[in-house]
Protein backbone atom coordinates (compact mmCIF):
# COMPACT_ATOMS: atom_id res chain seq x y z
CA UNK A 1 0.00 0.00 0.00
CA UNK A 2 1.45 3.36 -0.99
CA UNK A 3 1.55 6.31 1.36
CA UNK A 4 0.99 8.84 -1.40
CA UNK A 5 2.85 10.59 -4.16
CA UNK A 6 6.41 11.80 -3.58
CA UNK A 7 7.70 14.22 -6.23
CA UNK A 8 11.48 14.50 -6.61
CA UNK A 9 12.80 17.63 -8.35
CA UNK A 10 16.38 18.46 -9.21
CA UNK A 11 19.39 17.64 -11.31
CA UNK A 12 21.35 14.46 -12.07
CA UNK A 13 21.74 13.73 -8.36
CA UNK A 14 17.98 13.13 -8.39
CA UNK A 15 17.67 11.74 -11.93
CA UNK A 16 20.44 9.16 -11.54
CA UNK A 17 18.89 7.17 -8.69
CA UNK A 18 15.97 4.74 -8.56
CA UNK A 19 14.09 6.35 -5.68
CA UNK A 20 11.08 4.09 -6.27
CA UNK A 21 13.13 0.99 -5.54
CA UNK A 22 14.38 2.49 -2.29
CA UNK A 23 11.04 4.05 -1.26
CA UNK A 24 8.57 1.45 -2.50
CA UNK A 25 5.81 2.56 -0.11
CA UNK A 26 5.46 5.84 -2.05
CA UNK A 27 4.45 6.51 -5.63
CA UNK A 28 7.66 8.24 -6.74
CA UNK A 29 7.68 10.77 -9.56
CA UNK A 30 11.30 11.47 -10.49
CA UNK A 31 11.51 14.81 -12.31
CA UNK A 32 15.26 15.14 -12.06
CA UNK A 33 17.07 16.39 -15.16
CA UNK A 34 20.84 16.06 -15.56
CA UNK A 35 22.50 19.46 -15.88
CA UNK A 36 19.51 21.30 -14.37
CA UNK A 37 20.08 24.68 -12.71
CA UNK A 38 17.66 26.52 -10.46
CA UNK A 39 16.60 28.74 -13.36
CA UNK A 40 16.05 25.71 -15.58
CA UNK A 41 13.84 24.09 -12.96
CA UNK A 42 11.97 27.36 -12.44
CA UNK A 43 11.27 27.42 -16.19
CA UNK A 44 10.09 23.77 -16.14
CA UNK A 45 7.81 24.15 -13.12
CA UNK A 46 4.61 25.09 -15.00
CA UNK A 47 4.78 21.88 -17.05
CA UNK A 48 5.55 19.80 -13.95
CA UNK A 49 2.69 21.39 -12.02
CA UNK A 50 0.33 20.71 -14.94
CA UNK A 51 1.19 17.01 -14.94
CA UNK A 52 1.57 16.31 -11.21
CA UNK A 53 -1.74 16.89 -9.47
CA UNK A 54 -1.47 16.52 -5.69
CA UNK A 55 1.76 15.15 -4.27
CA UNK A 56 1.87 14.65 -0.51
CA UNK A 57 5.64 15.19 -0.45
CA UNK A 58 7.99 17.19 -2.67
CA UNK A 59 11.75 16.80 -2.43
CA UNK A 60 13.95 19.50 -3.92
CA UNK A 61 17.67 19.11 -4.57
CA UNK A 62 18.95 21.82 -6.89
CA UNK A 63 21.87 24.23 -7.06
CA UNK A 64 24.81 21.92 -7.73
CA UNK A 65 24.99 22.84 -11.41
CA UNK A 66 24.83 26.50 -10.46
CA UNK A 67 27.98 25.88 -8.41
CA UNK A 68 29.64 24.17 -11.38
CA UNK A 69 29.11 27.27 -13.54
CA UNK A 70 30.20 29.48 -10.61
CA UNK A 71 26.74 31.04 -10.22
CA UNK A 72 26.42 31.70 -6.50
CA UNK A 73 23.40 33.99 -6.86
CA UNK A 74 20.87 31.18 -7.31
CA UNK A 75 19.21 31.54 -3.90
CA UNK A 76 16.55 33.90 -5.28
CA UNK A 77 15.50 31.50 -8.04
CA UNK A 78 15.46 28.69 -5.45
CA UNK A 79 13.16 30.84 -3.30
CA UNK A 80 10.87 31.38 -6.30
CA UNK A 81 10.71 27.62 -6.91
CA UNK A 82 9.73 26.95 -3.30
CA UNK A 83 7.10 29.71 -3.29
CA UNK A 84 5.55 28.35 -6.48
CA UNK A 85 5.51 24.81 -5.05
CA UNK A 86 4.04 25.77 -1.68
CA UNK A 87 1.43 27.96 -3.39
CA UNK A 88 0.40 25.32 -5.94
CA UNK A 89 0.51 22.44 -3.44
CA UNK A 90 -0.52 24.00 -0.09
CA UNK A 91 -1.04 20.67 1.68
CA UNK A 92 2.21 19.08 0.48
CA UNK A 93 5.34 18.97 2.59
CA UNK A 94 8.11 20.59 0.54
CA UNK A 95 11.56 19.43 1.63
CA UNK A 96 14.58 21.35 0.40
CA UNK A 97 17.87 19.49 0.67
CA UNK A 98 21.07 21.29 1.60
CA UNK A 99 23.87 21.53 -0.91
CA UNK A 100 26.20 18.56 -0.53
CA UNK A 101 29.95 18.93 0.08
CA UNK A 102 30.87 18.38 -3.56
CA UNK A 103 34.52 18.63 -4.43
CA UNK A 104 35.18 21.27 -7.04
CA UNK A 105 38.70 22.76 -7.20
CA UNK A 106 37.41 26.35 -7.11
CA UNK A 107 34.86 25.80 -4.37
CA UNK A 108 35.73 25.55 -0.69
CA UNK A 109 33.64 24.08 2.10
CA UNK A 110 33.20 27.50 3.75
CA UNK A 111 31.41 28.81 0.65
CA UNK A 112 29.12 25.78 0.61
CA UNK A 113 28.36 26.21 4.31
CA UNK A 114 27.66 29.92 3.78
CA UNK A 115 25.22 29.12 0.95
CA UNK A 116 23.50 26.46 3.09
CA UNK A 117 23.20 29.03 5.88
CA UNK A 118 21.34 31.24 3.41
CA UNK A 119 19.13 28.40 2.16
CA UNK A 120 18.00 27.15 5.58
CA UNK A 121 16.29 30.33 6.84
CA UNK A 122 14.88 30.99 3.37
CA UNK A 123 13.13 27.61 3.45
CA UNK A 124 11.57 28.48 6.80
CA UNK A 125 10.41 31.85 5.47
CA UNK A 126 8.78 30.20 2.45
CA UNK A 127 6.98 27.46 4.34
CA UNK A 128 9.14 24.52 3.37
CA UNK A 129 11.35 22.20 5.37
CA UNK A 130 15.14 22.02 5.28
CA UNK A 131 17.05 18.75 5.29
CA UNK A 132 20.72 19.18 6.20
CA UNK A 133 22.61 16.37 4.53
CA UNK A 134 25.80 18.46 4.23
CA UNK A 135 26.91 17.50 7.72
CA UNK A 136 26.25 13.78 7.13
CA UNK A 137 28.44 13.61 4.02
CA UNK A 138 32.17 13.64 4.57
CA UNK A 139 33.84 15.61 1.76
CA UNK A 140 36.96 13.44 1.60
CA UNK A 141 35.16 10.12 1.80
CA UNK A 142 34.02 7.62 -0.78
CA UNK A 143 30.61 9.28 -1.15
CA UNK A 144 31.57 11.02 -4.38
CA UNK A 145 32.61 9.66 -7.74
CA UNK A 146 35.89 10.80 -9.27
CA UNK A 147 34.30 13.96 -10.68
CA UNK A 148 33.66 15.18 -7.12
CA UNK A 149 29.97 15.83 -7.85
CA UNK A 150 28.09 12.63 -8.62
CA UNK A 151 27.33 10.18 -5.86
CA UNK A 152 28.38 6.61 -5.20
CA UNK A 153 25.95 3.86 -4.18
CA UNK A 154 27.15 4.30 -0.58
CA UNK A 155 26.19 7.99 -0.74
CA UNK A 156 22.75 7.25 -2.17
CA UNK A 157 22.22 4.73 0.63
CA UNK A 158 23.09 7.35 3.26
CA UNK A 159 21.02 10.04 1.52
CA UNK A 160 17.91 7.91 1.00
CA UNK A 161 18.04 6.78 4.65
CA UNK A 162 18.29 10.42 5.72
CA UNK A 163 15.29 11.35 3.58
CA UNK A 164 13.22 8.45 4.90
CA UNK A 165 14.08 9.32 8.51
CA UNK A 166 13.09 12.94 7.89
CA UNK A 167 9.85 11.97 6.16
CA UNK A 168 9.00 9.60 9.04
CA UNK A 169 9.50 12.51 11.44
CA UNK A 170 7.21 14.73 9.34
CA UNK A 171 4.50 12.06 9.12
CA UNK A 172 4.64 11.41 12.88
CA UNK A 173 4.48 15.16 13.55
CA UNK A 174 1.25 15.60 11.54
Amino acid sequence: MTQGTFLFLGDSLIADFNWQERMHHFNIINSGVPGETTQGLLNRLPAIMDSVKNPELIFLMIGTNNLIIEDYSFIESLRQIIVKLTTRYPTAEVITNSLLPCQLPWLNMETLQKLNKMIEPMTQQTGSCYLDMFTKFKPTSDYFQSDGIHLTPKAYDLWSKGILEYVSFLIEDD
